[in-house]
C-alpha cells in the first residue's frame, strides 16, 4: 500500500511549531517509567558507587584510573566514564533512540498524531530532539554524580597521568570534563543508530537492540590486531581515545579523528532515518519495517561510510599496522618510570631529581626476543636503566608489560623489590602502594611525523 501523509500545508488549519512537538514528545518521554528509572539510576547511583568503592580497602586497578581512586576523587568519573562508554551508554541509547519510533507502531498512534501536527517531518525533528534531550541528560547525570561522589569522598587532589605526571587538581578538571564531552560523539553515533533502526525495522524488538549490538560488535572490532586506520575509522575509538588527554604533551590525533568520525556517522544515520521515515507507510497498523528498504538505504550506506573512512584515515595518517612499535613502547615506559621516580622520590623523603638528570631509558623486548617486538600482548618484557647524580652506577629496574590493543599497558614491577616491589608509602592523603610497583601507560598509536 503506497505510504500517504497530510500535506504541509493545509487550508484553513494552524500549522503546529516543532517546539510545541518537542515538548510533547519530551512529557511522552519523560513520562515512561523506564525513562524516570533511568534518570533517577544515572543521577544517583555513580556518586554511590564511586564513593564506596573509594572506601574500600582494595581497589578496581585493572580498570584504567582505578588504581588512584584512594588518592584522588578526579580518578572516579574517569572510571565511570570508562564503564559507561563499554556498557551503559550504548544500553541508554537503546532504551531511548532505540524505542522513539517503534513505540508509535507498538501502540497504533500514528495516524492520530499525523492528524494532530500534520507533518512527518516536524514530527520526526520533534521526536529526535526530545531524544537528544533526554539523552544528554542521563550523560550529564552520569558525570556529575560521579564526580561529586569522587570529589567529597577522595578529595580534590592531583591526578596521575598516562605518562607518570602529576596533573594539578584544576587540569585534571578541566581535563576530566573535556573527556566526558569528547565521549558524546560516539553516543551521539550510537543514538542515531537507534534512529535508524527505530524507523527501518519498526515494532521489531531489533530497533531496540541495534544501538547495544553495534557497540557489541565495535568493542570486539577494537580487541582484535586491526590496522591502525580500520580502529579509527570505527565511531566506537572515541569512546577509549580520550585517554590521549592525560598524557604530556595530549595525544589529541587519534582523539580528534575518533570524534570527526563519529560525528560523520551520526549525521548520516539520522538522514538516512529521515529519509525512511518520509517513505513509510502510516496507513498499515501492522507495519514491521521494509527488510530490503532498511538493508538498500540503511545498512548500504553505513557500510560504504566506513570503507570510506578507512581508506581516508590510511592515506591521511603515517602509522601503519598495529600502531603498537618497538620504540614508542619503550619511550613510553621510560617516560612513565621516570615522572613516578620523582613522585616516590618524594613520598620518601629523598632529594629531588629531575627527569633530565635521571635519563631514563627502557629496553624492551617481546616474547623472549623471539618474535618481532611490536603489536599487543602481555608478552612485554622492559629492561628500565637510569642515572642519579653522583651515584659511581646506573640503576636498573625489570618490567613486564601487558600492552593492550588500542595502546594502553600495564606495567608490573619484577625488581628489584626496594624499587618496584610492593610497600606502602605514607603521605598526606594516606598510606598508598608503591607508585613504581605497577602503573599504567599509553602507547599513541599514530606516529607523530610520516615516515621516510
Amino acid at each position: 500500500m503506497t505510504a500517504t501523509t497530510a500535506p504541509e500545508h493545509t487550508t484553513g488549519t494552524r500549522r503546529v511549531p516543532v517546539s510545541r512537538g518537542y515538548s510533547f514528545e519530551l512529557v511522552k518521554l519523560v513520562s515512561q517509567w523506564r525513562v524516570r528509572l533511568l534518570v533517577l539510576v544515572c543521577w544517583i547511583v555513580p556518586a554511590l558507587f564511586v564513593a564506596g568503592v573509594s572506601l574500600q580497602s582494595t581497589l578496581p586497578s585493572d580498570t584504567l584510573f582505578g588504581r588512584w581512586m584512594h588518592a584522588t576523587g578526579w580518578a572516579g568519573p574517569l572510571v565511570v566514564l570508562g564503564f559507561a562508554g563499554t556498557w551503559a551508554l550504548p544500553l541508554l541509547t537503546s532504551v531511548v533512540a532505540g524505542d522513539v519510533f517503534a513505540s508509535e507502531d507498538r501502540l497504533g498512534t500514528w495516524r492520530h498524531l499525523l492528524v494532530a501536527v500534520r507533518s512527518p517531518r516536524r514530527i520526526f525533528a520533534a521526536k529526535v530532539l526530545a531524544g537528544l534531550t533526554v539523552i544528554l541528560l542521563l550523560v550529564a547525570g552520569l558525570a556529575c554524580s560521579s564526580t561529586v561522589g569522587g570529589v567529597v569522598t577522595a578529595g580534590n587532589q592531583p591526578l596521575v597521568g598516562l605518562d607518570g605526571h602529576l596533573l594539578a587538581p584544576a587540569d585534571a578538571a578541566g581535563r576530566v570534563l573535556l573527556a566526558w564531552l569528547c565521549a558524546l560523539a560516539p553516543t551521539l553515533a550510537l543514538a542515531a543508530i537507534g534512529l535508524l533502526g527505530s524507523v527501518a525495522l519498526g515494532r521489531s524488538p531489533m530497533g531496540l537492540l541495534l544501538p547495544a549490538l553495534v557497540a557489541l560488535a565495535m568493542q570486539v572490532a577494537q580487541m582484535l590486531p586491526l590496522p591502525v586506520a580500520v580502529r579509527l575509522a570505527l565511531p566506537g575509538y572515541a569512546f577509549t581515545a580520550w585517554n590521549g588527554l592525560f598524557t604530556s604533551p595530549a595525544q589529541v590525533g587519534p582523539l580528534l579523528i575518533g570524534i570527526v568520525v563519529s560525528l560523520v556517522w551520526a549525521v548520516l544515520a539520522t538522514v538516512l532515518a529521515y529519509l525512511l521515515f518520509l517513505r513509510r507507510d502510516f496507513t498499515n497498523p501492522a507495519y514491521d519495517g521494509s527488510g530490503r528498504r532498511a538493508i538498500t538505504t540503511g545498512f548500504l550506506p553505513l557500510a560504504g561510510l566506513t570503507a570510506l573512512t578507512v581508506a581516508v584515515v590510511a592515506v591521511a595518517t603515517p602509522s601503519t599496522g598495529s600502531g603498537i612499535e618497538h620504540d614508542k613502547v619503550q619511550r613510553s615506559v621510560a617516560t612513565a618510570f621516570a615522572h613516578l621516580y620523582r613522585m616516590q622520590t618524594e613520598q620518601l623523603n629523598r632529594p629531588d631529581v629531575t627527569e633530565a638528570q635521571l635519563r631514563a631509558t627502557a629496553a624492551c623486548n617481546k616474547g623472549g626476543g623471539q618474535v618481532a617486538p611490536q603489536g599487543a600482548g602481555n608478552d612485554w618484557r622492559c629492561v628500565v636503566t637510569w642515572y642519579l647524580p653522583g651515584a659511581a652506577a646506573p640503576g636498573t629496574a625489570i618490567y613486564q608489560i601487558d600492552v593492550a590493543s588500542d595502546g594502553r599497558f600495564v606495567a608490573d614491577g619484577d625488581g628489584p623489590k626496594e624499587v618496584n616491589g610492593y610497600f606502602l608509602v605514607r603521605t598526606p592523603t594516606g598510606d598508598t602502594p608503591n607508585p613504581l610497583w605497577q602503573f599504567d601507560g599509553n602507547v599513541e598509536l599514530l606516529d607523530p611525523t610520516p615516515k621516510g
